[in-house]
């Protein structure tokens, strides 16, 4: 889940959001029902990795963008396994009757809920999520504030300051690398590259 400095998309830009095509109309009255605002990952899968594996576009994105939309309103410090975030979103989306491939993405991207990662698409939201918490607030430390001139050498030096964007686990960022099969530097520069692409609609263009 996201724990560092969120996107600068908020509900005053949601109407100029350029929204996904498999959006239908319960997704976005859900998201504001429940979230203040839209978090830069959704654009992480919904842009470059289905493309790239032949995923199906419409169950990733509806995935990246349900994934933490519960968090606000329980947020679930203590990590239980089966009250707050995610267990009670996955509830809402059942009774919604989203499929079982997403609800079970989701629930498997919080380890506490103990259910183990098996499909591409368990294992790409897991190790997306904290990564892409960490690079937003990797740009919105430079001078340009920007993603676009921000490298995987910043990025790495970052991961070693402990200070920094501290909420966000190293260890989850490393293990979601390890357990899609890429060394961390393939996956964080894919990462910069996915969210390059909508850099303006994300607030992460800055100054360039």
């Amino acid at each position: 889940m996201l724990k560092s400095r969120p996107s600068r998309i908020n509900r005053r830009r949601w109407g100029s959001w350029r929204q996904p095509g498999f959006l239908d109309g319960t997704v976005l009255p859900l998201l504001r029902r429940t979230a203040s605002r839209l978090p830069a990952f959704p654009h992480f899968i919904t842009s470059g990795l289905p493309s790239y594996t032949g995923a199906d576009e419409e169950v990733w994105g509806l995935a990246a963008l349900l994934h933490d939309f519960d968090y606000e309103r329980w947020p679930n410090h203590e990590h239980s396994p089966d009250q707050g975030h995610p267990s009670e979103g996955a509830k809402i989306l059942r009774e919604m009757s989203y499929s079982e491939e997403i609800v079970r993405a989701i629930l498997s991207h919080a380890d506490y809920c103990h259910v183990p990662r098996q499909s591409a698409l368990e294992h790409t939201l897991f190790a997306c999520d904290e990564l892409a918490g960490f690079l937003t607030a990797c740009a919105y430390v430079r001078p340009s504030k920007s993603i676009l001139d921000l490298e995987v050498d910043s990025v790495k030096r970052r991961m070693k300051d402990k200070l920094f964007a501290k909420g966000v686990s190293r260890e989850d960022m490393r293990k979601g690398a390890e357990e899609l099969g890429v060394a961390l530097e393939e996956h964080i520069a894919f990462s910069i590259r996915a969210l390059r692409e909508h850099a303006e609609a994300l607030g992460l263009r800055g100054s360039l």
